[in-house]
């Protein structure tokens, strides 16, 4: 029997069994980038692991029964900031970072959401939620700006696990000298190049966005709600209460979260010049390496990114690869591999488990050569396009064939020179040689 779909819930600080609202049509709403420069690996991370959700939901539940929501930030200071500084409008800066986001992903084998909304394109559902949130006496305007107040928001905290006393004295918050409270957050600021709106030409606050495109698309409760564990307070804190002072229901049921990834052991930051664009990772390693490199800790984990976690992995999907090159049907795994899945996403046992059938498969095993193709297409991983790449970047398999045919006549006549020279040439193409009495196996290194 197969084990039940469990996750983490950060709201409950503990794994739980995944009961959907309706089994049917399962929603799952994951915060997407702001594009204001190139996506980095950190951004990288979240979407490869909800890609990785949204395959196990359409596993379980079927591919029509799963909505899947990422949107895209296209308002902010930073955008703003970045536009003025390279001397473009806003909307050439976002068009721009947002198709290489894009690009970045598909070279990263993520799959579309079924809806990625943009910001600008929701500002009249944002201004109609604000006015609720108002109208409920939960907001309040000063100004020209819109306030949330979190004093009418008794719960404010439950989700990050910090009373409002802590938050006060402990966490940075955006000053203004407009607000009641120190923590009353923005729903709508004054900007003269924004919207007209009731209370000032302006545009929105960045934690309203999610809760009126959540709103729009998946209705007033769903079942997950995705992203970076740097976003648990204020962003996805804030949205809790915002959203629940308009509707008066629970904005989602699971909240996970992935955390966040270390560059050689420190914090990626501009002020240490660590950041790691997607674009310049691809520029040295193939996709496929990428995302396996994100899938190989489990995603609660902190990652520790670096070349010799990469060349690990590369060395990992070559072999996998090999396994497989000679396999035209994949099959699924055994249900361990799933359970390992359905077990609150583990990724590093499915990967062992893979790793064991990749070992059979290279002793002759077709079965699990099959099982390792079928569990890697899975994992969104495309071996059959990495072995194709080295291929073409080295000699054909069939030249690798005829040489070591060659070769062998070689070792007969006691020509050893001749025999050594062809396992010479054939390793300075990637091809290493494995003799085992009458028989010689290869694989691309």
């Amino acid at each position: 029997m197969m084990a039940e779909l469990q996750f983490y819930n950060t709201l409950g600080r503990k794994k739980q069994i995944f009961k959907p609202i309706k089994p049917e049509l399962v929603r799952m709403y994951v915060c997407g980038p702001t594009v204001y420069s190139d996506p980095h690996i950190g951004n990288a991370r979240p979407a490869v692991v909800f890609d990785l959700v949204y395959r196990v939901l359409r596993r379980n539940y079927g591919e029509d029964s799963v909505i899947y929501v990422r949107n895209i930030t296209d308002v902010d200071d930073k955008i703003i900031d970045e536009s003025k500084k390279r001397n473009i409008p806003t909307s050439v800066l976002v068009n721009e970072v947002a198709r290489t986001y894009k690009k970045n992903l598909e070279d990263l084998n993520v799959l579309s959401p079924d809806f990625e909304p943009k910001v600008t394109d929701n500002i009249n559902e944002i201004i109609t939620l604000i006015s609720s949130i108002i109208d409920n006496g939960c907001a309040y305007e000063k100004g020209g700006h819109v306030f949330f107040n979190i004093s009418k928001y008794k719960e404010y905290g439950k989700l990050s696990n910090q009373n409002l006393d802590h938050l006060i004295k402990g966490v940075r918050i955006e000053v203004s000298k407009e607000k009641n409270n120190p923590l009353d957050f923005v729903l709508w600021k004054p900007d003269d190049n924004g919207w007209d709106s009731t209370w000032a030409k302006g545009r929105p606050g960045w934690h309203i966005e999610c809760s009126a495109m959540a709103l729009k698309y998946l209705g007033e409760t769903f079942d997950i709600h995705g992203g970076g564990i740097d976003l648990v307070f204020p962003h996805h804190e804030n949205e809790i209460a915002q959203s629940f002072c308009s509707t008066h229901k629970p904005v989602a049921n699971f909240w996970i979260h992935n955390n966040l990834i270390n560059i050689d052991n420190e914090k990626m930051s501009k002020s240490l010049g660590n950041i790691l664009t997607i674009n310049s990772l691809l520029e040295k390693w193939d996709g496929n390496v990428i995302r396996l490199s994100i899938l190989s800790s489990h995603y609660r984990s902190e990652m520790n990114w670096n070349d010799s976690l990469l060349v690990e992995t590369e060395e990992k999907i070559k072999k996998w690869s090999n396994a497989v090159r000679d396999v035209s049907e994949p099959v699924d795994p055994d249900e361990s591999f799933f359970e390992f899945l359905y077990d609150d996403l583990n990724t590093p046992e499915a990967l062992a488990f893979l790793s064991k059938l990749a070992q059979k498969a290279h002793g002759g095993d077709l079965l699990s050569a099959r099982k390792l193709l079928g569990g890697t297409l899975f994992l969104g991983l495309d071996l059959k396009r990495f072995y194709e790449k080295q291929k073409d970047n080295s000699i054909s398999d069939e030249d690798v064939k005829q040489s070591i045919i060659l070769r062998s006549e070689y070792r007969i006549k006691n020509n050893f020179i001749k025999s050594d020279e062809i396992r010479d040439y054939l390793k300075t193409k990637g091809i290493i040689l494995n003799d085992a009495q009458d028989t010689t196996t290869w694989y691309r290194s």
